[in-house]
């Protein structure tokens, strides 16, 4: 039987970093009141020229060298993103050209900040099914592009940033064993970019009521995110047949230290297992996870047969968990 696993980890951070300091001056906020509230001192911000499949290629690239697999073995490029570079051609596509991935399919995925946990769900069935070998899924985000910089209970939750996962069906690495994902399309408007899609396309009156950027209500999104994420937890670890006690790490999404604080309560796993990168980046959507998993792998030693739990959610709204078990080849 096939078992997926990711086998290279890649990720990219543009260079600018945007502190509370400097949110001070453009917004009406203080560092004390961002800290207090989500935990976050920092984000990266990327540069005017440089677009998310820009970051993704960067990350991608780097996750091919770690894995020691070729570009052109790729069969297929995931780009999980909700700011791409266009509304078409995808991202992906051009991700593709970038990496020199001349044999692979490429397509866009979109599931906002649980676009990772979505992308390795996909991956996942298409390796195990045999469908192909080796999957590049890229996670990429420019949040700076959408975010509107008058609203200050938005502005200063994000960063941008990009991650990538080969994942393929031989080598040493993390496999992908359970996955559970949900959706709750009734609560879409919770968090979302009202302007530019075909619904309410990009008018004057849109730009002047500035609804081309992105909302979101907080308090609303706070308490969904707890309770979902947590569920989806649970039911992933039923799956795989273990207990939180068995897993080594907890990597949450890093939209706010609140939320990740108070998922580590419920699931009682000590503060110390739970990565936390939301003091430096902020929130990046998307790569969230993934930037944080690649950080632990590098920092943290992760032995054969232990555990890591995934959790994320975002808009949709869009939840998920996974864990994945280190192996051997």
């Amino acid at each position: 039987m096939i078992r997926a696993r990711i086998t290279g980890i890649g990720s990219y951070l543009p260079e600018r970093i945007l502190s509370n300091a400097d949110l001070e001056k453009i917004v009406d906020t203080s560092d004390e009141w961002i800290f207090s509230r989500t935990g976050m001192k920092e984000r990266r911000i990327a540069r005017e020229d440089e677009a998310t499949s820009d970051m993704a290629v960067a990350a991608g690239k780097k996750a091919l060298e770690k894995s020691g697999l070729p570009a052109e073995e790729i069969d297929l490029v995931i780009v999980a993103t909700s700011t791409p570079d266009h509304l078409m051609p995808s991202t992906a596509a051009i991700v593709q050209a970038g990496i020199g991935a001349s044999k692979a399919a490429a397509f866009d995925l979109i599931a906002a900040c649980t676009g990772y946990l979505y992308g390795l769900s996909t991956a996942k069935a298409y390796i195990e099914s045999g469908i192909y070998k080796n999957i590049l899924l890229v996670a990429s985000e420019k949040m700076s592009a959408v975010l509107d910089y008058e609203d200050r209970t938005t502005c200063v939750l994000f960063g941008d940033g990009a991650s990538a996962a080969v994942i393929s069906s031989e080598g040493a690495g993390l496999a992908i064993d359970s996955i559970c994902l949900g959706s709750d399309g009734q609560l879409s408007d919770l968090i979302m970019i009202p302007a530019g899609g075909s619904r309410q396309p990009v008018t004057e009156e849109t730009l002047k009521n500035r609804q081309q950027y992105f909302k979101m209500s907080g308090k609303e999104v706070f308490r969904h995110a707890v309770r979902r994420m947590g569920a989806a937890a649970n039911e992933c670890l039923e799956k795989a047949n273990l207990t939180e006690k068995q897993i080594a790490w907890l990597v949450p999404h890093q939209a706010n230290v609140r939320i990740i604080n108070a998922l580590a309560k419920n699931f009682q796993i000590p503060l110390e297992k739970v990565a936390v990168t939301v003091h430096k980046y902020g929130n990046t959507s998307a790569p969230s996870v993934a930037i944080t998993l690649d950080e632990i792998l590098a920092e943290q030693a992760i032995g054969v047969g232990e555990h890591l739990l995934l959790v994320a959610f975002g808009s949709g709204l869009t939840w998920g968990a996974s864990v994945i078990t280190k192996i051997e080849e």
